[in-house]
C-alpha cells in the first residue's frame, strides 16, 4: 500500500505551540516538521528495538551492521542465526526481541491497514504483548512508524533533558505528563520539538 503522511501539508502544530511560554521559542526557533509513517514498519521497530538502553554511537554501530549483513524482514530474521545476529552487536535478549517481534508480524500480519483502525492505546497494548516491546518502544513506534500526531514518549531519556530544558526546572515524570497535556493533540510534534532543544 501506499503510505499516505498523516499531516496533510498543513502547519497547525506551529500556530498550537508557538504561544507556549516555555516550548514557544523552540518552535519559533525550528519552524514546521513533517511526521511521516514508516515505508516499513518492521525495519521501524527493529530500529527502536536496537536503540533500547543503548549510547547514541553504539546504537548506529549495531543498526550499520544489523542492515549490511541481513535482510530485515520478519522473514529473514526469523531465520537468520541467532550467533550471527549477536556478532553484528546484538545482546542475546535483542536476538529474542527481533525474532519475537518478527514472528508477530507474520502470525498477525500486521501492516499500516491492520494498524489503521486502532487508537494509540490498542495499538500500544497489542505491542507490548510482544517479548521486548515495552512502553518506549510502542511509543517509538506510533510515532515514527504510524506517524500518529499526539505521543508524548516520557519514557525517552532525551524528552526529559528538554522538558527540564525548556522548563528550567527538575520535573517528575508525572508532572511532565500533565505538562504535556496542554500540548494535545500534537504531542508528537512537541516531543520533536523537545529533543531539538537539546540538540541545541
Amino acid at each position: 500500500m501506499t503510505v499516505e503522511p498523516t499531516n496533510s501539508g498543513t502547519d497547525h502544530h506551529v500556530a498550537a505551540l508557538s504561544d507556549d511560554p516555555a516550548l514557544g521559542p523552540v518552535v519559533r526557533e525550528h519552524g514546521p516538521l513533517t511526521i511521516d509513517p514508516a515505508a516499513d514498519l518492521y525495519e521501524r521497530l527493529v530500529v527502536s528495538l536496537v536503540r533500547q538502553q543503548v549510547s547514541m554511537d553504539a546504537a548506529d554501530a549495531i543498526e550499520g551492521r544489523l542492515f549490511d549483513r541481513f535482510e530485515v524482514t520478519p522473514a529473514a530474521l526469523l531465520a537468520a542465526d541467532s550467533a550471527a545476529l549477536h556478532d553484528a552487536g546484538l545482546s542475546e535478549a535483542k536476538v529474542e526481541y527481533v525474532k519475537a517481534t518478527a514472528r508477530a508480524f507474520e502470525e498477525r500480519e500486521w501492516t499500516h491497514d491492520y494498524f489503521a483502525g486502532m487508537d494509540d492505546d490498542a495499538v500500544a497494548d497489542e505491542l507490548t504483548e510482544v517479548r521486548g516491546v515495552g512502553p518506549w518502544t510502542a511509543k517509538m513506534f506510533l510515532l515514527f512508524g504510524l506517524g500518529r500526531e499526539d505521543v508524548f514518549p516520557v519514557e525517552d531519556l532525551g524528552i526529559r533533558k528538554g522538558m527540564q530544558t525548556v522548563f528550567d526546572d527538575e520535573l517528575t515524570r508525572a508532572e511532565m505528563r500533565e505538562r504535556a497535556t496542554e500540548w494535545a493533540p500534537y504531542r508528537s510534534y512537541a516531543s520533536m520539538y523537545l529533543w531539538r532543544a537539546v540538540e541545541g
